[in-house]
């Protein structure tokens, strides 16, 4: 059996043609926020074949990384596409992506992997809790129902990717020996690497093929896209994406309690400003 047809869910299964377009098609933060995704996403397999090569010798994990996680990250780039290709038909999508390919493709390199296995697990976790909380606040905002039906889908496929990267680090946290702060340091510089990179790459390249008289214009940049990290914020489901953050410091649960909210704070202001 190939692997495409043991997917949890398929682009088929979605029907696209139910989609109620008038609900979303004039939420601009929306379409700006679900483009970026799609771009981030279907620039998945990059990333896969660093971890891949990161990870040689572990067979069990390379297995999963090339054969299971890479393609599902790829079904949410192409379902994603789909949905903003049929609610906004004028906007060149695979142009955009192109571009945004040729700038992200230059900075997803294998030089930016930690150079510890057990930490760049780690580092994976933080990128899993983003992608889970983008998705599961993104269902919150809409209420279109196939969209709803499909940020669940990969808000459910992300949870599931976030916890077999925890048990692998699980496993290279014991053989390596590292202790917390290596692996607090190694959380807050991936959390600062997505907001630096992935998504604002991908919203700048929206935006550029959007409204090309403002190219290079920070200040429209910021304008239009802070509208669209704004209504993502108001959603963003705090106690999960700290929990999430949190779970590879592995701390007491006295401890975990108190830092909670703070983290909280600190997460939804790394994360969206």
């Amino acid at each position: 059996m190939s692997y495409t047809t043991s997917l949890p869910w398929t682009l088929d299964s979605l029907d696209l043609d139910r989609i109620d377009i008038e609900r979303v098609r004039h939420n601009e933060d929306l379409f700006f926020l679900l483009s970026g995704a799609s771009f981030v996403e279907s620039g998945s397999d990059l990333y896969a074949y660093n971890l891949v090569d990161h990870f040689a010798g572990d067979e069990a994990l390379q297995t999963w990384l090339s054969q299971h996680w890479v393609h599902e990250e790829l079904q949410h780039g192409r379902a994603l596409a789909a949905y903003v290709k049929t609610v906004w038909p004028e906007f060149d999508w695979e142009r955009g992506f192109q571009a945004f390919w040729q700038e992200y493709g230059a900075v997803c390199t294998a030089e930016q992997l930690e150079p510890s296995r057990g930490l760049e697990l780690a580092a994976r976790c933080v990128v899993e809790t983003s992608t889970a909380s983008l998705y599961r606040a993104l269902n919150e905002i809409t209420d279109e129902p196939v969209l709803r039906r499909l940020t669940n889908h990969i808000k459910s496929d992300e949870v599931r990717h976030y916890k077999h990267f925890y048990q692998h680090f699980r496993v290279y946290r014991e053989r390596e020996g590292f202790g917390r702060y290596k692996v607090f340091r190694t959380l807050l510089r991936r959390v600062n690497e997505i907001k630096s990179e992935d998504s604002d790459i991908a919203l700048r390249h929206v935006f550029n093929l959007c409204y090309p008289q403002h190219k290079g214009n920070e200040a429209e940049f910021k304008r239009i896209t802070g509208r669209a990290q704004g209504l993502l914020r108001r959603h963003l489901p705090a106690e999960m994406t700290v929990k999430m953050l949190l779970k590879p410091l592995d701390l007491p649960p006295r401890m975990q309690n108190l830092v909670e909210k703070p983290i909280a704070k600190i997460a939804e202001k790394l994360l969206l400003h």
